[in-house]
């Protein structure tokens, strides 16, 4: 049997029962050996399954679950000692997904064949944990950061109990850590941190990127008993957890260690906290002495899945809109000498820089990039006042699921007038394969001034659009939000086969554009629904259905004239892949009401959590063409 079918290579039934006393620290000769034992048996584990994640080409993250392993074996051997514990491994780092799934297949929840499916579509292996999807999995982690406040919680409901938390220098920098030390300082809370402290995030080095940021001095400063130890020394290790244990009260083992240690290819860099390619695990079980037939008959014969559609209406050729975003924000710098620019406009990063397009912006600009942290709130405060002078201008960018994460700074942004230009990448649901917490869907939040105030929300079709949405709006005063997909869209064609979008393309804010005239209904769709809502127009046509299709860029002002042609016609179906609650759809159906316009009415968002993978979330939605044609067939009868 080959690929997912085959039997799992490691032996998973070496794994020893251990039970550790946390009254005792230091460890018996046997102890040691069992626990050396059991970290390497799992990481094994982890290695093997989190490759085949690279082998079907829905990344992962391999090096954080790999890091954590000494201390999660320790964990685990605690609760077998005693009840006085909360039997769960909390962990604010979602995307450390691969030790929550082992730990389900260890104690029987799932066989470990399972496994080899990590974050494949439907198979309830996600990129992040969620409660009540996968088997065995005690908690949702949410996105990073997120879980040490509520953790507390945990602790404030079972005072008689010890509540552990894996915590990472990453996930520490966001401000909610912050609160959550204070409170749980305050309230003398029995929680007790170990934190990976690898020096790793995505976009390079705390050390160089942070400088100041110091785990064990910052803790120690809120008040929490603090014990800084070698990861990989098993003893100081161990004997550092009986020191947390003993306290009374809040403290934190820091454990200092290179990203996946003893990995080839990955060790102390940020290639390991992503997956690890499968190149590198065939090399890695060479030198365990695993046989290269067992290993390769599975990472060999695991390919990408996608979901087959030949798309009308557009090209083939595809482009990352969110790396276009970098590209068009150095054209118009490149029209600005270095000093200018500098005075003029910042770029911060929140440790995105290569998945938000800022990257290209940092190799190109560097006297305008801002390197900073895992600290979404605080830098897009940061990019605000710096567009506090009427005449300066701040960029933002982080992923779309973590604009709600700054709602709050963005209505303090608009009070002073700020200049922001924010994009947020990663938007709706393509391609998403740390599924549902990483949605992008709620980028109407953005828009949460009074009417008495404007913000414009941007959301472009194909590249051509996004650099020209760009070049027209960077030195617009105010708040301005531009979204883009992690997938890459392809442009746009008028229906002769030319591009809709060209060269002597200009846009216009807050203008509906219609791609195609209509008699019979009007499809309104925008970003990356356009090209999909386009095929599924042309063929209706093509069935005697005269639908037409507008593209709204422009997501939260209302075009008169476009909302007067399209609200007099049969039927008007708005197509998009934010949330059906809070998106375009939730409103225009009240515009067309205020304005007395009656049409039937239909809108299609994203509705329900997702099914992990990539290509297969949009039909999960039932957002593909087929489910769209479908939609304007009701509407037309």
């Amino acid at each position: 049997m080959a690929g997912t079918q085959a039997n799992f290579p490691v032996d998973m039934s070496k794994l020893q029962k251990l039970t550790l006393d946390p009254s005792k620290p230091q460890l018996t000769p046997e102890q040691k050996a069992a626990l050396k034992n059991n970290i390497q048996i799992m990481r094994d584990a982890i290695v093997l399954f989190t490759a085949t994640g690279a082998a079907r080409g829905v990344s992962g993250h391999t090096g954080g679950a790999y890091d954590t392993v000494p201390e999660v074996a320790m964990l685990l051997s605690i609760f077998n000692h005693s009840d006085s514990y909360i039997p769960v491994l909390f962990d604010e780092a979602g995307h450390r997904v691969a030790t929550q799934y082992l730990l389900s297949a260890m104690e029987g929840h799932l066989p470990y064949e399972h496994l080899l499916h990590y974050r494949e579509a439907n198979s309830k292996l996600p990129g992040h944990p969620e409660l009540g999807l996968t088997p065995g999995v005690k908690f949702s982690s949410g996105r990073l950061g997120h879980v040490w406040p509520w953790v507390n919680g945990i602790a404030l409901a079972n005072r008689d109990k010890t509540v552990f938390m894996l915590g990472s220098d990453g996930s520490q920098q966001e401000g909610n850590d912050a609160e959550a030390a204070r409170l749980a300082v305050a309230q003398n809370l029995n929680v007790k941190l170990i934190i990976d402290d690898n020096d790793v995030t995505i976009a390079g080095h705390p050390s160089q990127y942070l400088k100041g940021y110091d785990l064990t001095k910052t803790l120690s400063g809120h008040g929490l008993k603090v014990v800084t130890v070698q990861g990989e020394d098993i003893d100081a290790l161990w004997a550092g957890l009986c020191q947390v244990i003993a306290h009374d009260g809040p403290a934190a083992v820091v454990c200092k260690r290179k990203m996946a240690p003893g990995v080839a290819d990955i060790e102390g860099s940020s290639h390991g906290h992503d997956v690890i390619p499968v190149k590198s695990a065939l090399k890695y079980f060479a030198s365990r002495g695993y046989s290269e037939d067992a290993i390769g008959n599975i990472l060999n014969n695991i390919k990408p899945n996608a979901v087959p559609y030949l798309y009308i209406g557009s090209t083939k050729e595809v482009g990352a809109n969110r790396v276009v975003f970098g590209e068009a924000v150095n054209l118009v710098l490149d029209k600005l000498s270095k000093e200018e620019a500098a005075k003029k406009v910042m770029v911060i990063d929140s440790d995105l820089e290569g998945s938000t397009g800022l990257k290209v912006i940092h190799q190109k600009h560097p006297e305008v990039f801002i390197p900073s942290g895992i600290m979404e709130r605080g830098n897009f405060s940061a990019a605000a006042g710096f567009g506090f002078d009427k005449d300066k201008y701040g960029v933002f960018s982080t992923f779309s699921a973590f604009l709600e994460m700054v709602v709050s700074e963005i209505t303090m942004a608009r009070l002073n007038f700020c200049n922001v230009l924010c994009h947020f990448s990663h938007s709706g649901v393509d391609e998403m394969a740390d599924n549902t917490c990483h949605f992008g869907i709620n980028s109407f939040f953005a828009d949460n001034g009074l009417a008495d105030t404007q913000s414009w929300l941007y959301f472009p079709a194909d590249p051509t659009q996004m650099t020209a949405v760009i070049q027209r709006v960077f030195f617009d005063r105010g708040l301005r939000f531009v979204f883009s997909t992690r997938s890459k869209v392809p442009w746009i064609l008028k229906e002769d086969g030319s591009r809709f979008y060209d060269e002597n393309y200009e846009f216009v804010p807050g203008k509906d554009e219609v791609i195609a005239e209509g008699t019979d209904g009007w499809v309104v769709s925008y970003g990356d629904m356009l090209y999909r809502s386009w095929d599924a127009v042309l063929r209706v046509r093509k069935e005697g259905l005269n639908v037409g299709l507008i593209n709204k860029p422009t997501l939260n002002l209302v075009d008169e004239q476009a909302i007067r042609k399209v609200g007099t016609s049969p039927f008007v179906l708005v197509v998009e892949s934010l949330n059906q609650k809070t998106g375009l759809g939730s409103k225009f159906g009240t515009w067309l009401l205020e304005r007395q316009l009656t049409p039937r009415y239909g809108y299609m968002g994203t509705n329900k959590e997702g099914c992990g993978g990539l290509t297969e979330q949009i039909p999960h939605q039932g957002l593909d063409p087929q489910s769209i044609i479908l939609k304007i067939r009701q509407l037309a009868q």
